[in-house]
């Protein structure tokens, strides 16, 4: 099979390195694009939630500045 498109591949980062527009996958696999961070989430500073918010979806998405995420990174090289 022969793909010329980019190729998608994911990096794991640090939550609150995560920007809008980041393509995301956490904890059991869910995806979501981010539209905005609520920062301080809960009262609590420790914690952050990505707010993906499209005509087809709003999802909110809690998880702690530290938490390992995985971005997904369109093509290019390493």
């Amino acid at each position: 099979m022969h793909h010329d498109g980019p190729v998608s591949t994911w990096e794991k980062r640090r939550a609150g390195d995560v920007r809008p527009g980041d393509h995301i996958r956490y904890g059991a696999g869910a995806e979501l694009t981010v539209s905005r961070i609520e920062t301080a989430f809960m009262g609590r500073p420790d914690m952050i939630a990505f707010i993906e918010d499209t005509p087809e979806r709003w999802f909110k998405a809690p998880t702690t500045v530290e938490a390992e995420i995985e971005v997904r990174v369109e093509g290019g090289s390493s």
